[in-house]
This record gives structure tokens, C-alpha cells and sequence, in this order.
């Protein structure tokens, strides 16, 4: 039985072209999933200028306009044997909307394209799509890059280093990416970038030197990864221990390897944190591919 039973596709009827309906429509095809596609507007400021009357009237054409496209867009989802609702509405805060979206239909998963924001933006304003990974209750599916509609490569990215809730969410990432990839029928990767901090290493002291707590400690990490990679049945040349700093590594890697989907984990941010971003945050606009974050 696929994990797949519900999709919401949420989309900006503006961007018709989006590559997020045309991978949550092969998404729900294979995995026999329903679709619904909301179409949210943020209200348009222009039509403030216009007396009452008039602005209803253009605020219901602006709205018919986009039904009619996204009806006759669903028509065609329809013919492929998928079961697909739609809805075009006003959204006066189109986040808001998306997580009571979320709230009133519990889908197994969230779909959207990544929207991207320029760094001096994201310093004042916390982007939507960050604001979702957040406060999103169930796994949240942000298409990016120009990969396949249907991932060929999916990439399991886990973190070996931390606690046991780490440890846990660990396997709901593999568990998550091991579903995809099945459903897909896309080769399933598990990735650890190991990324050992001098001030990590003055914590540990015990008299060692810089070079020989690096080599202990690498050891140690790449014991476990290769345990949890034992633990899943991953074939040796899918497990990837790689150094570096995480975004960086995970960047060079999906360039290198051709990734479709990267599934990552998302963690409640604090203090500062969560005003820079965690490192699935910024991998978002760093990756030539989708993220897939539970």
C-alpha cells in the first residue's frame, strides 16, 4: 500500500507553468494518491482603487479566469485515472491559508515549488516556504531545480552525530525516502556530511592531539553511518560519507550525481538560529533539486 493516500498541491494560479503540477500529477499517478489543487491569491492592492462595485466585479472575472484555466488543467489530470479536486480562492496571508489548508484535510503530503527569496530579503522577512518547513504538521514536498516529474535518484540525507531523537528522526527521513523511491521505482542513497568543528573538538580535549580527536571522530561517525546503512539494506555503492559542511557538501553532491529528491530532516529553531535558518532552509536555495523535508 503506497504512503501516499492524499496530495495537496498548493500553487500560485499566476505561474501557470509550474513544475509542481506536473510533478504532484506523476506522483499521484503512481502512487494512486488523490490530488487537490488549491490556487491561492494574495489580494491585489490595484483593485483597492477601484469603487465597490467595479472591484467585485473585476475581483469575480480575475477569479473566473483562473477557474476556467484550472479546470481545463484538470480535465487532463482526470484522464490519466486520477482523482483530482480544485479550488481557486483570495488568500489575505497565503501561509496562513496553507497550513489551515493542512489543518482541515490532513494530506500524507504538501506540495509546492520553492519560492525563491533574495538573501537581503530573507534578513527582515522569513520566507514562506521556511515559515512551512517550520510549522507544516506533515511532510512538506518544495519543488525546485529542473529534475525528473518522477525522481530517478532519491537521496536519504541523515545526521549520525546527535542525540537519540536524532536518531529517530533518522529513520523517518529513511523511512520517508525508501517510500518515495519505491513508489517511483528511483534508486534510494544514503548521505552523511561529516563536518567536524575545531570548537566541536576542544570540548572533547582528553589530551589527544587536534589531528588524532579528527581521525577518532570520523571514525566513530562513519561507524554509525555505516551501521544505519547496514541497518536499511542500502548497497555499499549508495552509502556516501562525505566531508564538508552540509549545505555546501549536499549542494556539490546533487550537482555531481544528478539527484531528482533530497529527504531531509526538519528541527524547531531557537535564538538565532531561527533567524538565520537551518541548514534545510538554505539548502533550498542552494540544490539543483526538490527537498523533500519531514
Amino acid at each position: 500500500m503506497s504512503q501516499y493516500q492524499r496530495l495537496l498541491l498548493i500553487i500560485n494560479p499566476v505561474l501557470r507553468h509550474s513544475p509542481a503540477i506536473h510533478h504532484a500529477t506523476e506522483l499521484a499517478k503512481v502512487s494512486g494518491a488523490s490530488l487537490h489543487i488549491a490556487a491561492l491569491l494574495p489580494s491585489l492592492d490595484v483593485l483597492s482603487l477601484l469603487e465597490q462595485g467595479d472591484r467585485h466585479k473585476a475581483r469575480e472575472s480575475y477569479l473566473q479566469d483562473h477557474r476556467d484555466w484550472l479546470k481545463d488543467r484538470a480535465k487532463n489530470i482526470c484522464r490519466k485515472g486520477i482523482n483530482v479536486t480544485t479550488e481557486v480562492a483570495w488568500a489575505n496571508d497565503v501561509q496562513q491559508e496553507i497550513l489551515q489548508h493542512v489543518t482541515e484535510m490532513q494530506p500524507d503530503l504538501l506540495i509546492k515549488e520553492v519560492q525563491y527569496e533574495p538573501v537581503l530579503k530573507r534578513a527582515f522577512i522569513t520566507p514562506m516556504d521556511w515559515h512551512l518547513l517550520r510549522h507544516c504538521p506533515v511532510p512538506v514536498y518544495l519543488v525546485g531545480g529542473s529534475g525528473h516529474a518522477l525522481p530517478r535518484k532519491v537521496v536519504a540525507a541523515v545526521d549520525v552525530s546527535g542525540t537519540d531523537s536524532d536518531s529517530e528522526l533518522n529513520d523517518r527521513i529513511i523511512q520517508q525516502a525508501f517510500g518515495l523511491a519505491l513508489q517511483c521505482d528511483a534508486e534510494l542513497h544514503l548521505l552523511y556530511a561529516c563536518d567536524i568543528s575545531v570548537a566541536w573538538l576542544a570540548d572533547l580535549g582528553g589530551g589527544l592531539t587536534l589531528s588524532e580527536l579528527t581521525r577518532e571522530l570520523r571514525r566513530d561517525l562513519e561507524k554509525s553511518f555505516l551501521e544505519l546503512a547496514e541497518r536499511y539494506g542500502v548497497p555499499s555503492d549508495r552509502r556516501h560519507f562525505i566531508k564538508g559542511q552540509p549545505v555546501s557538501a549536499l549542494s556539490e553532491f546533487a550537482n555531481e550525481h544528478q539527484v531528482d529528491v533530497i529527504v531531509m530532516g526538519r528541527v524547531q529553531s531557537h535564538g538565532l538560529h531561527k533567524l538565520v535558518g537551518s541548514t534545510t532552509e538554505h539548502i533550498l536555495y542552494q540544490v539543483p533539486c526538490s527537498v523533500l523535508a519531514v
